[in-house]
């Protein structure tokens, strides 16, 4: 990957997310922890950088005008990823309706949008430090019963 490349990972199994995500690792390489973890920047495949962000749209998916499992979706999430949450917020627009919520983590955040109506989420997972948000994608995908995906990755602040 170049400084400024995206990868785009389009997946529409569970195998298939699991070939996704090593492909991923195996094109940046494992994020380890840097010497000077003050900063919480990672460390991968000689680049440090702030975190990574995964860009994930999930379609043709269910319970996206379900605040509760919304939450439960999201809190499991954070867990996977080895992650710390500090807060969580989540909109109902109307009954039935989208949502738009943050779970914000001691190492950035996951947002979520959601069009019900459309069986669409636009979710953003970003992490820095010794998380793994790529732990993340299969839980979303799980409890949202979603069949297809797309996920586009971004090193933030890379060096």
């Amino acid at each position: 990957m170049t400084r400024h490349s995206l990868a785009q990972i389009g997946v529409n199994t569970e195998a298939e997310a699991r070939n996704a995500r090593a492909e991923v690792e195996v094109q940046a390489g494992k994020a380890v922890a840097a010497g000077d973890q003050s900063d919480h920047f990672v460390e991968r495949n000689g680049l440090r950088y702030a975190g990574t962000h995964l860009i994930i749209d999930l379609w043709d998916g269910e319970h996206f005008d379900d605040v509760g499992v919304i939450e439960l979706a999201l809190r499991r999430a954070v867990r996977a990823a080895g992650a710390t949450l500090l807060h969580l917020h989540l909109h109902e627009f109307t009954a039935g309706g989208g949502v738009s919520g943050v779970a914000v983590l001691a190492e950035s955040h996951i947002s979520i949008h959601t069009w019900p109506e459309r069986g669409y989420a636009a979710i953003d997972v970003f992490m820095c430090g010794l998380a793994e948000p790529h732990k993340a994608v299969p839980v979303l995908r799980h409890v949202f019963n979603a069949r297809r995906i797309a996920i586009c990755e971004q090193m933030r602040g890379l060096v």
